[in-house]
């Protein structure tokens, strides 16, 4: 018998019995290696096996004919290998890779949010500002971006708009990096919490102060602080001296009409939205005596009290003379805890009738002002270039690094 690709086999006749007898031994043979647990080879080509039946044969030219015969069980169990087992095999490696893929992934963006959160962790404690709390007499140290806030919050109304608390906040954060960078006090602290420098106010006093309106509130404030994190105004690469008060005459000051500084940013310009401000007009009553008291003269009693006013470029009172005595405007102001240096003068009998138009010093940014800007559609930049001329926007980290790195 030839060996090829597939056996041949002649076609029983004379010899049938010889051939039925080696495929019984053959048979014999396979059985004792199946009880050995010897496996089953598909490597190769198959010979037939002659049972008690008539095997099947597959038909070929001629005389020749060839078959594959192979268990029905063994067939069944690899059909179903083929069917269920061979899709599990292909599918689960590539489930798995996918898993892993998404798991390395997600460790990827861990490792990418961690870093960025402790450089914010950082960047928030590395420069604290050291607040002296006039209630408790105690320095606190708060970081700059939670100040700010704190400022905000105490300096202008939450309810004001969204640019207007933007420009505050600017304002606020470039005061406190100017001051610390300049300041030549000895103190052990950098600021106070009072009207001194600027007001600040933590967490429990605003909770104190807004009661169930603390979350409303400080989200705006917050949202307006973060908008313009790290952001100060500049003048020719210095941080400037940001002046902030409530409200104009209809202009703003220049500097050395109300202080002893001539700055070029801080130059008077119109502001004619303030006169809508609920704190454009007071007015206030003094007996003569009262008057002579707090300003240190002598004024003839039962006349007419003879005064002569000069007035700035920001139309407030440059100087007054009274009676035999002049005084600047910031000094009757002050002295008569007046709201503005913008007033006039009536008198009534031995009664003296000050009436003000504006509150605050007038120099700078008018935050009623900048209010009625924002609602007319200015952004907080336009609102800041108005009030503070030729200032550029900067931050923190390129105009103070040493206070970063504090």
């Amino acid at each position: 018998m030839n060996k090829r690709n597939n056996y041949r086999y002649q076609s029983f006749s004379s010899s049938r019995k010889k051939k039925t007898s080696k495929l019984l031994n053959q048979m014999q043979k396979r059985k004792k290696q199946q009880a050995t647990g010897k496996a089953y080879s598909f490597s190769g080509p198959q010979k037939p096996v002659l049972g008690s039946k008539k095997p099947s044969y597959l038909k070929g030219n001629g005389n020749r004919r060839s078959i594959w015969k192979m268990p029905a069980a063994i067939f069944l169990g690899a059909l179903m290998f083929v069917i269920l087992a061979l899709p599990a095999m292909i599918v689960l490696p590539f489930g798995d890779e996918e898993k892993a893929v998404t798991e390395v992934k997600e460790q990827e963006q861990a490792g990418k949010e961690e870093p960025a959160e402790s450089e914010a962790e950082e960047k928030e404690s590395s420069f604290a500002v050291e607040v002296m709390r006039h209630a408790s007499e105690t320095v606190e140290d708060v970081p700059l971006e939670t100040y700010v806030a704190g400022v905000v919050a105490s300096e202008m109304s939450a309810e004001f708009e969204m640019e207007a608390l933007k420009a505050q906040a600017l304002a606020a954060r470039t005061y406190i990096v100017n001051h610390v960078l300049y300041q030549n006090d000895p103190n052990e602290f950098d600021v106070t919490d009072t009207v001194q420098h600027q007001v600040y106010k933590s967490e429990s006093d605003l909770r104190q102060q807004w009661g169930s309106e603390y979350a409303k509130n400080m989200k705006r404030i917050e949202e307006a602080v973060a908008a313009t994190e790290g952001q100060i105004l500049t003048y020719k690469e210095a941080p400037i001296t940001p002046a902030f008060f409530s409200t104009s005459n209809g202009y703003t000051e220049n500097s050395e009409d109300y202080w002893e500084s001539e700055l070029p940013y801080l130059r008077s310009v119109e502001s004619p939205w303030d006169k809508e401000s609920p704190k454009f007009l007071d007015q206030q009553i003094f007996t003569i005596q009262e008057v002579e008291t707090a300003l240190g003269v002598d004024l003839p009693a039962q006349a007419s009290q003879s005064m002569e006013v000069t007035r700035t470029e920001g139309d407030r009172v440059d100087q007054l003379k009274l009676g035999d005595q002049a005084f600047s405007g910031r000094e009757v102001r002050e002295k008569l805890s007046l709201r503005s240096s913008d007033f006039t003068i009536e008198q009534k009998n031995d009664h003296l009738i000050f009436t003000t138009e504006g509150y605050g010093h007038g120099i700078g940014m008018s935050q009623y002002g900048a209010n009625f800007m924002a609602q007319e559609g200015k952004d907080y930049k336009d609102i800041l270039a108005h009030y503070y001329q030729g200032v550029e926007i900067s931050t923190v980290d390129d105009t103070a690094p040493t206070l970063v790195a504090k």
